[in-house]
Order: structure tokens, then sequence, then C-alpha cells
């Protein structure tokens, strides 16, 4: 999205700087001069939310890679030290654990924000693929990340998901044996495991961070979609990013660190297993392995199909399916706010991941597996069949003639003082 930077230099050695390396211009018109849809609701400070979780985890998690122990005799011990001696240790380790789920909370809202106002349509398809990535490479730290506290839930954790590699050997056989030793370092899970894990899960945030920086440049090249799902056609569309979008993030932002704070100070367990509070033992199995509440979905999927391959299958479809869904919806209209028949869908969709949710986290056996696979079906019947033929034959609502014409009451107005001038298009 390309538009006009206000960037003036103050000074001699200012316009010296912006001519040979124009910094201040780019944060100028990235950050502040930027259009920015004037109908956007709170569902889109989640972006904001995102990066500052991304960062809180990064800054958080190399304090405590300074006083975590990766070996199998010394990590769980080091955890314990972390919050009874280190000098705010628990205060520490509790955002970081907290901030784990917060962030797949935030990542959860933000996705499905977009799934319901089709921000995944063109010109934004890069921009909701490099989004996939992003929640494809918070699922693995995450992972490797749940490994680390040494836990009986860890440790079984691990021991569990990393021999679901081990269904390749249904299609090449010793394939699959040989990724799964590959990934413990020997014969079973052991310190060498943990050692692997922990080198990754402090590697993986910076790669995160860089595909944030792309997912943001993608945004810019863009623009940011909207409620309406129309694009900005006049300057009484847009308001400029500093200080209408940014005070609105920044309200956003508040109001998710108050139920951050609560979790950090009141409950910083409430969102973990019981038995990851063990130290791991080889030889004594949890009646009930469970992953992270943020896997429970998938983990349902996982168990609902019989097969351990087409399980494992299932699984990982789950997540690679929401690539294509840029060219699974055939609607002309981006928002489901004027799709009539697909806002139920939706609704369907939600409580279908809910009802997933809930399920993963239940022994795998009678009226759980029923609705498990009843919803695995949903799930994608949703993406395949119900999106590419509800664009079919569904009649939208009619959309308003612009942005501006669905906010302000007599469909137009002028542009808050100092507003961008309206995007150019490419």
């Amino acid at each position: 999205m390309d538009h006009t930077s206000n960037y003036e230099p103050k000074s001699s050695f200012a316009k010296w700087w912006d001519d040979r390396l124009p910094v201040m211009r780019l944060m100028q018109g990235q950050l502040i001069d930027f259009p920015t849809p004037r109908n956007l609701n709170y569902l889109w400070t989640f972006g904001g939310i995102l990066t500052f979780c991304l960062a809180a985890q990064i800054m958080t998690g190399v304090v405590l890679a300074m006083h975590y122990q990766p070996s199998a005799a010394e990590a769980f011990n080091s955890v314990e030290a972390i919050r009874r001696d280190v000098n705010y240790g628990w205060m520490i380790r509790n955002f970081h654990a907290v901030g784990a789920s917060m962030f797949f909370i935030a990542v959860y809202i933000h996705i499905f924000r977009g799934l319901y106002y089709g921000s995944y349509k063109a010109p934004r398809e890069v921009l909701w693929i490099i989004g996939v990535l992003i929640f494809l490479v918070m699922m693995a730290t995450a992972f490797m990340g749940y490994a680390l506290p040494w836990g009986q839930m860890s440790f079984w954790g691990v021991t569990v998901i990393t021999n679901l590699f081990s269904s390749l050997n249904e299609i090449i056989s010793g394939v699959g044996t040989a990724v799964v030793q590959w990934l413990w370092g020997g014969y079973s899970v052991s310190g060498t495991t943990l050692n692997r894990f922990f080198s990754l899960h402090y590697l993986l945030p910076f790669v995160l961070a860089g595909l944030v920086i792309l997912h943001i440049w993608a945004l810019h090249v863009s623009g940011q979609n909207n409620p309406t799902g129309l694009d900005i056609k006049t300057k009484a569309d847009a308001v400029p990013m500093y200080p209408y979008a940014i005070a609105k993030d920044a309200v956003g932002l508040f109001a998710f660190l108050l139920l951050f704070a609560w979790f950090v100070f009141f409950l910083p367990d409430y969102l973990g297993h019981a038995d990851n509070y063990v130290e791991a033992n080889p030889l004594v199995t949890p009646p009930h392995i469970v992953p992270e509440w943020y896997f429970l979905p998938f983990y349902a999927i996982l168990r609902a199909i019989p097969s351990k391959l087409g399980g494992v299958i299932a699984m990982f479809a789950s997540i690679v399916v929401l690539v294509f869904v840029p060219w699974l919806d055939t609607s002309r209209v981006r928002s489901a706010k004027y799709r009539p028949l697909y806002k139920w869908f939706f609704w369907l969709l939600v409580i279908a991941c809910l009802g997933l949710g809930y399920l993963g986290a239940k022994p795998p056996e009678g009226a759980y597996v029923i609705w498990s696979r009843i919803f695995t079906f949903y799930y994608f019947a949703h993406f395949l069949l119900v999106m590419p033929i509800l664009g079919l034959i569904e009649t939208p609502k009619p959309l308003p003639k612009s942005i501006s014409a669905s906010v302000l009451p007599s469909g137009g107005g002028g542009a808050p003082q100092g507003a961008a001038a309206a995007p150019e298009t490419r």
C-alpha cells in the first residue's frame, strides 16, 4: 500500500541521515502516517497484543535460560530453584509460563477474526500464508518448551507425540523408527532429547520474530482489512495510524494485561497440569496423558481417527488446510457481516473447535470418541465443502458504498486532521 510520508527532517543532521538511511522516514510512513480503515473494532487490536506477547516471551525466556539446566538430572530442580531462589524468578517464570497460554488465546482470536472478516482474500493471500507459518512455528516452539520443566506430563507428552512419527513405518518400513530415534538422540526420551529441545526452543522464537516482521511487511503492502471488507477509496475512509489506531491498540493491550496479570499473580499454575509438578519418572506412566490446553483440539483430531497414520495425517492436515483457505472460499464478499448463511457455518466451526478442545482432555472412549469424530468431520467439511459451495450459492447482503458510509451518519465526512492520503492502487 503506497502512501505519502509527511516526514520532514528538523535539523541538518536529520536531513543528512535521511538522505543516507531514511529510517525515520520509514517509521513515520509505516507507524504514524500509515492509512488505517476508520471502522476497525477492538478485534484488530490483537495484532499489537501478539507483538507484545512475542517480545515478552523472548525477554523472559532469555532471563530464564540464564538459570535453567538442560539435563535430565537438574532440569526439574533448576525450575524450582528459579521460582524459589532467583530474585523475582517466581514472577519471571510465571510471566513466561502464563504468557504461552495468553499468546495462544490471542492468536486463536486473531485467526478466527481473520476467518470471519475474510482477511485471507486477495490481495492478502501471502499475508495469510505467513500467518499460518507463524502459527506452525509457535506450536513447535511451545511443544519444545513444554518439555523443559521435565515433569511427568512433560516427559510422557514428549514420548507420546514424538512416537507419532513411528507411523511412517506404515509407508516405508524403518523410516518412522529412524526419525523417532533421531529426535530422541537415542533409543528413548532422555537428557539428550531435553538438551536438543532446549536449543531449538531458544532458537525458534527468533525465527518467529523474523516471520512476524515479514507478516507486518506484507500487511503494510496490501493494507489492513476491516469489518466491511471494503478497500480504502478516499481520505474519509482512513485515519492515520497514530494517534487513532495506536491509541485503540493501547486500550486493548491494557485490557488484555489485566487478564494476563490476574493469572500471573493469582493463578499462575491454573493453566498447567498437576502431574507436571512431579519430577519425570520413566517407570511411572500417568493415568491420562494430555498436552497443554492449546494443543487439545489437534490432539482430539489425532485420536478421532482409528488408524495411527491416519490420525497423524489428519492432525497435520487440520493446520495445512488453512494455507488453502484463500482459494477454497469462492465468495465474492470478504466479510461474514454481509453473508447471512456463512455466519451460521462460521459459528458451527467455532463450536466444533471448542468441542474438540474439550474432548481432547477426555479419555478416548465411548461418546467422547464419537463426538470427536463428528466435530473433526465438520472441521474439514467447513473448509473443503462449505466454503467452496456456499460461496457459489449464497446471496450476500448489499455492501455499503464505502468504509466511511458504514460508520458516518451521512455516509461521508472529512478525514480527521492529519489523516494520510488515500492509498494508491498498484
